[in-house]
């Protein structure tokens, strides 16, 4: 295998040419073949004995050589690739131009990384706000005591009204024909929370227990289910059961049984001080935003699209990666949320491109800089992974080559230098 010729064909793309010789080839041919003759049959041989001549003058010299090109193609082109030092940011788009006993010639455009230029990352000036934290807020945060502490009284002399918990059975008809998904019995609602389309929940407040009555409504034009969308629907309700909520006072004896403080004054005092904590950190997060968001400004690139599509496909391999513990596909998440896969991609669209041009400018901070970070730095990066995943240290750096750690910790130290020379008003 070796590398013929490298050759520019645009911005951010280089067209490499790979030659894999006759001799490779040949060993290729000769793997596939024997790999796959246990499936070939001839007359006057037992499958799988069937010499790869005879093979060849029945079905033709070139019966193997597509999987052969398959065999031997991607470690030429990684090996091509590492010999160009082109740094490439996406899989090539390969064609195979040429293919016979003398050998296999390729090319394979690449995606390459950008240049970047970066100026003027010290001394950015941002200002710092802090929201004030008010005793509104502090009595609304206290307030939630109540609701926690909350419990459902069973109503028998009066009708259902918002803020009730009612017990239903429903059975859902459009044009008197019941529809999948539209049933349930003994199904908790609580009217008023907008679980169900608009109108539904409304037209159960002032029905009491035992009543039987139906349910006019139309699904929105956005809704999930095709046959349903805008159609109007009638559903069957019977009414078995309703609650209301009963809310405890806030005071200093549901204070002390719920939680380790003996007054309300002293509670109220703990959440301030954690609101304002809060609120400190909050402001910090919005200074970084800001810093970054100068940061990418200052920096001039020519980002191919490769990069962002790779970081879009990144965020939903780890969406994916949430959902599974779930029992949740990705399909199924398309499905519950009215979405596509496109309505997706687009919605990470703006935070992926962000992500992306940031790194790529801290790592040219860190290049101007001559960050490099300590052998002691490397192995607490792999450590702080380590924590992370709660996996093993040694686990760790078999996944996790040493120099993308080490350019980890790089970014990481180029984010300090940015924060420590700002200017924070």
């Amino acid at each position: 295998m070796s590398l013929k010729s490298v050759n520019k064909v645009d911005t951010n793309k280089s067209e490499l040419e790979i030659t894999v010789s006759a001799e490779e080839f040949e060993a290729a041919i000769q793997k596939v073949y024997l790999r796959q003759r246990k499936n070939i049959a001839l007359p006057g041989f037992r499958k799988g004995k069937a010499p790869r001549k005879l093979i060849e003058r029945e079905y033709g010299e070139a019966v193997f050589y597509e999987d052969a090109v398959n065999e031997c193609a991607p470690a030429a082109i990684d090996s091509a690739v590492a010999e160009s030092g082109l740094d490439i940011v996406a899989r090539p788009e390969v064609e195979v131009t040429s293919v016979g006993k003398e050998g296999v010639t390729i090319k394979a455009v690449c995606v390459t990384k950008p240049e970047v230029k970066i100026d003027g990352y010290k001394g950015i000036e941002v200002e710092r706000e802090v929201k004030e934290v008010t005793d509104e807020d502090v009595d609304a945060r206290a307030q939630q005591l109540t609701e926690k502490n909350a419990r459902l009284i069973t109503v028998e002399d009066r009708p259902a009204q918002n803020g009730d918990q009612v017990v239903i059975d429903f059975k859902g008809f459009k044009d008197d024909v019941a529809f999948e998904g539209g049933e349930a019995e003994n199904y908790e609602l609580e009217l008023g929370s907008g679980t169900f389309i608009p109108g539904f929940e409304e037209q159960i407040v002032g029905h009491s227990v035992g009543d039987e009555f139906d349910v006019n409504v139309t699904f929105p034009d956005e809704y999930q289910v095709e046959e349903l969308k805008g159609a109007p629907a009638v559903f069957k309700i019977k009414l078995h059961e309703i609650k209301f909520k009963e809310v405890p006072l806030l005071d200093d004896d549901l204070v002390k049984d719920s939680t380790e403080f003996d007054t309300v004054d002293d509670y109220k005092a703990d959440i301030r001080k954690t609101m304002e904590e809060q609120a400190q950190k909050v402001a910090d997060s919005a200074v970084e935003n800001k810093l970054f968001d100068a940061v990418i400004e200052k920096m001039e690139a020519e980002v191919p699209q490769e990069m962002y599509d790779a970081r879009i496909n990144e965020m939903l391999q780890d969406l994916q990666g949430r959902l599974a513990p779930q029992g949740i596909t990705l399909q199924q998440y398309f499905h519950f949320t009215n979405q596509s896969l496109e309505d997706v991609k687009k919605m990470y669209e703006s935070q992926a491109k962000k992500q992306v041009d940031l790194r790529l400018a801290l790592e040219k901070i860190a290049e101007i800089e001559g960050i490099e970070p300590s052998a002691e730095e490397i192995e607490e990066e792999y450590k702080r992974v380590a924590e992370a995943y709660s996996m093993e240290l040694e686990q760790v750096k078999n996944v996790l080559p040493e120099d993308g750690v080490k350019l980890d910790v790089k970014v990481s130290k180029a984010v300090d230098l940015i924060k420590d020379s700002a200017v924070i008003k």
